[in-house]
């Protein structure tokens, strides 16, 4: 089979040819994929600035497939069922683990998340255990269930900052893939406030095409309108971008919150005012993957459905696992909102 190796010891990014994983132990699942997204993540594992497996490993950890293999103690999947993939298990034996909390499992960081320290999607086959597949319901095509694992990346984040009343101000920054899975899950949820600070205008130009009636700006008219007063109940960070995380912080109101979603690279500092965390009474929220989220993901895609999962409104291209240069370039220039390979 064809898959895409990244290999951190030589720097090195390529397709390779690979035996098709073989079912070995009880509770394995072989998954033929059929999409496979590109993740921001992604972008930081080829740049070296994240963990990864060091001598080799097949990237990808947002895919959804069709079940051609199962082990022999595999009762709640048959060959056939289409599925989608979480990515992240914890080790099961630790504190953090026990307590409901696999996403701060320190041993699992280091060898058992797919796509990272085990082989993951962008290749024709994956081999994954039972525990870290969901079946998809007949609504959800596998196109649209490639976005689960952003999804429940989000559904977390949303756990996290609720409540979220109708009628708040609202601000996003960044217009990525994460940035445009927010605002159809905003609009969807009844939001009408939102405003969206984004530098690159193919992707400001991007959001129009979700028909949401929001607000798309630059950061240059986001610092006028912050020159006239206007500040925001709640922002979501999905940009990773050290200064616009700083900045975030003096546009919140009184009783604010800042999520900060988007991954910075780990080398970023900000400086922030403990006296105007203090005065204004302000939260600040991190989001760390998706514990236990998927099947609120999957809640999401099927409510989302063709009225928001389109992947051109969306600037999702799609490309196969040899144009692998050409979509991380795109990313990189910007040009798309996400790359999915499709298999």
């Amino acid at each position: 089979m064809q898959a895409v190796v990244f290999n951190l010891q030589e720097k090195s990014l390529g397709v390779a040819e690979k035996d098709i994983p073989k079912v070995e132990n009880a509770d394995e699942v072989l998954v033929k994929v059929a999409y496979a997204g590109v993740c921001g993540t992604d972008l930081h594992i080829i740049q070296g600035e994240f963990p990864i497996k060091k001598d080799g490993v097949t990237l990808g950890h947002e895919f959804s497939g069709v079940i051609v293999d199962i082990g022999t103690s595999v009762n709640m999947f048959k060959i056939g069922d289409h599925v989608v993939v979480d990515p992240n298990s914890g080790c099961q034996v630790c504190d953090f683990c026990h307590s409901g909390e696999p996403h701060f499992c320190e041993t699992a960081l280091s060898t058992v998340i797919t796509g990272l320290f085990k082989d993951g999607g962008w290749a024709e086959y994956c081999l994954v255990p039972q525990h870290q597949i969901m079946k998809i319901p007949a609504s959800i095509t596998l196109e649209q269930a490639a976005l689960c694992e952003p999804l429940s990346c989000l559904a977390h984040g949303w756990d996290k900052i609720s409540p979220i009343p109708v009628g708040k101000n609202i601000l996003i920054t960044g217009a990525g893939i994460i940035g445009n899975l927010w605002v159809i899950c905003l609009h969807l949820q009844g939001h009408r406030r939102v405003t969206i600070s984004e530098p690159n205008p193919h992707r400001r130009n991007q959001l129009t095409q979700l028909d949401t009636g929001y607000d798309a700006i630059t950061p240059d008219e986001l610092k006028d309108r912050q020159g006239k007063g206007v500040l925001y109940d709640l922002i979501i960070d999905c940009s990773g971008f050290g200064p616009a995380i700083e900045n975030a912080l003096s546009l919140l109101n009184y009783g604010g919150k800042l999520c900060i979603f988007g991954v910075a690279p780990p080398h970023v500092k900000i400086s922030i005012s403990p006296y105007e965390i203090y005065l204004k009474e302000l939260t600040i929220v991190s989001v760390k993957i998706n514990p236990f989220t998927f099947p609120k993901a999957l809640g999401l895609l099927e409510a989302l459905g063709e009225r928001y999962l389109n992947y051109d409104n969306l600037g999702i291209k799609t490309f196969s696992l040899f144009q692998y240069q050409e979509a991380l370039d795109c990313l990189k220039k910007g040009t798309i909102a996400k790359a999915m390979f499709k298999i």
